[in-house]
């Protein structure tokens, strides 16, 4: 019960609590490990408490917003090399005078070579695979790889001018791709924003 009276130096001497500090005198004072601090002010006051539970809900409301933008803004990111890389295939792939399908079908192709890069799979055998999932293969990817598929697709679009042919460009691909992932999975900043 909160009533009962008992002071911190006595209550170090009778646990040998760790953690928590009690010293007389002019610059002296009570110091508690931060865990032990908030306990004992919600012991004490219910609106200490609520006033706890409200900041940690807020905070971790602001974490996930803040997760989301950082999410977001990778795919976004994504999508805007998407586009770098739709030019290259439309000026260095797409022959003049085609079909708007002959087009889509190409641009399909250089995706799913980003695809298969990455993930080791083209967009329709992840559908397959995961039926019931919302969006694409993309929309489900983790912030590291589509930290690396942004990458990919800027560099895809300099192979595609270099002249390279697919196949030798999926080779390079996926080999940064490895490259990348490795370096990214053990970035701290990356499992921060996680």
């Amino acid at each position: 019960m909160n009533n009962y009276k008992i002071s911190v130096k006595e209550w170090q001497e009778k646990t040998n609590a760790i953690g928590l500090k009690a010293t007389a005198g002019r610059y002296g004072g009570t110091y508690a490990h931060p865990d032990i601090a908030f306990e004992f002010g919600m012991w004490i006051s219910q609106e200490f408490k609520i006033y706890l539970i409200k900041e940690y809900q807020r905070l971790k409301l602001d974490e996930n917003h803040r997760l989301n933008l950082e999410w977001n803004l990778q795919r976004t990111l994504a999508k805007v090399n998407y586009r770098i890389h739709t030019d290259a295939i439309k000026e260095k792939i797409i022959p003049p005078e085609i079909t708007p399908q002959q087009a889509t079908s190409i641009y399909a192709s250089e995706a799913d070579l980003l695809n298969v890069a990455l993930f080791g799979k083209t967009a329709a055998q992840w559908r397959n695979e995961n039926p019931d999932a919302d969006g694409n293969v993309r929309d489900a990817a983790a912030l590291e790889q589509l930290v690396v598929l942004s990458n990919l697709e800027s560099i895809n679009a300099l192979l595609i001018h270099q002249g390279l042919p697919q196949g030798e460009r999926l080779r390079q691909l996926n080999a940064i791709a490895i490259t990348q992932l490795k370096s990214l999975l053990g970035y701290k900043q990356i499992a921060k924003l996680k």
